[in-house]
């Protein structure tokens, strides 16, 4: 390939979940690239949903890591990073992520659906207060926690009492005693702070729809664990409302993270955005995205609920508004038809899966890496010519 014919690419996948995160996925693809075509100037820039990964992310791009000891989601020690903007960028931002101090992952004996809670997080929301910051994005999902946000409320200086005056034990099954919500003691760095919370999910906090019912299960709840948790959620809104009010109970995304979203908003006073735009404005994906000739993307499974705002679907709609098409590689890919014009409507042009390479998907992730690479030299190959071909109603 000659350098007039120099390919620039665009690298931005989200984690492999389980597997790989984004900045090894994206190498990965760089090396298969290569493998195939001698002149590509690739771009890498991993990106994520504003969930689990998200600070990985950012520090892949050049952002600051801060570490800290925090209490985990059942209260024993563990070490969890926030990322805080370059020097430079305005406004001052830090970025936490709650799966690193209340996640799923940090559970040392199985799941806790009724007691774990998010104190962990506030401690690292008060740590980045305590940097300066003007803006704070809280990145929720992976959540271990259904107790509405109110341990990290609890860390900022909140407290939850009971009728007897007494302060209700961390979780969300807690809650279901729940009296009267003290916020003299709030944190006051927090009204003078923009807070944005990144959330894919639109659920609100109670009901068959919400943060007890849908992702209850997920994290080892029983039907009668849901139950109290959402009675528990229930109340908590109630209060809100009554003594406060703050109606967040029907928001969408209020039960984003075991109702994660609702405490943010209410108190927090956050904004809710989706996450996969907000990641994209912080990593730069629009100024990689100029004079590109090609976007590679992916994720670990690229399905229907891809297709609701996943890490993929939000390049490809940045990519389609640049004209620049889009390639998908990932784990595996589970699209109907209409899935599949859909995406084609997004400019994408074509999307492969590793369990096309390697039917067993526990070999398949074992040997994502290699996989990957190989994946996308056959990608590659694949392309016709210069693969410049803009995507019909472009910009």
């Amino acid at each position: 390939m000659t350098a007039a014919s120099r390919l620039t690419v665009v690298v931005a996948p989200d984690s492999f979940k389980g597997s790989l995160p984004a900045h090894e996925v994206a190498a990965a693809i760089e090396a298969g690239m290569h493998d195939v075509v001698g002149e590509v100037d690739a771009r890498r820039c991993p990106v994520a949903d504003g969930g689990e990964g998200t600070v990985a992310v950012l520090l892949a791009a050049g952002w600051q890591p801060r570490e800290h000891t925090v209490r985990g989601p059942t209260g024993a020690a563990v070490r969890a990073t926030f990322a805080l903007s370059p020097p430079g960028i305005t406004p001052r931002t830090a970025v936490v992520e709650l799966a690193a101090a209340s996640g799923l992952t940090l559970l040392p004996d199985g799941p806790d659906p009724r007691c774990a809670g998010t104190f962990g997080t506030g401690e690292l929301v008060a740590a980045a207060l305590a940097e300066g910051v003007e803006r704070l994005v809280l990145a929720i999902g992976g959540s271990a926690a259904t107790d509405g946000g109110t341990g990290l409320a609890t860390a900022l200086g909140a407290r939850l009492l009971n009728r007897e005056g007494g302060l209700l034990a961390p979780g969300g099954a807690a809650l279901t005693d729940l009296a009267r919500i003290d916020v003299t003691g709030l944190d006051p760095r927090i009204a003078v702070t923009e807070v944005v919370v990144a959330s894919d999910v639109d659920n609100p906090l109670t009901g068959p729809s919400g943060a007890a019912a849908v992702y209850g299960p997920q994290k080892g709840a029983t039907a009668a664990d849901v139950a109290v948790l959402d009675a528990g959620l229930t109340r908590l809104a109630l209060v809100l409302r009554r003594d406060h009010g703050i109606d967040v109970e029907d928001t969408p995304g209020a039960g984003a993270a075991g109702g994660a979203g609702a405490g943010a908003l209410a108190f927090l006073g956050a904004r809710l955005t989706p996450g996969i735009d907000l990641v994209l404005d912080l990593v730069g994906f629009d100024d990689a995205l100029a004079g590109a000739d090609l976007v590679v993307t992916g994720e670990g499974s690229v399905d229907h609920q891809s297709l609701a705002g996943k890490a993929p679907v939000g390049v490809a709609r940045r990519a389609l508004a640049a004209g620049v098409p889009v390639l998908v590689l990932a784990g595996r890919v589970d699209l109907d038809a209409a899935d599949r014009a859909r995406l084609t409507d997004l400019g994408v042009v074509a999307t492969h899966a590793l369990l096309d390479l390697e039917p067993d998907p526990v070999l398949a992730t074992a040997n994502a890496a290699a996989l990957l690479r190989e994946l996308a030299a056959r990608a590659f190959s694949a392309l016709p010519g210069r693969m410049c071909a803009r995507p019909e109603g472009a910009a």
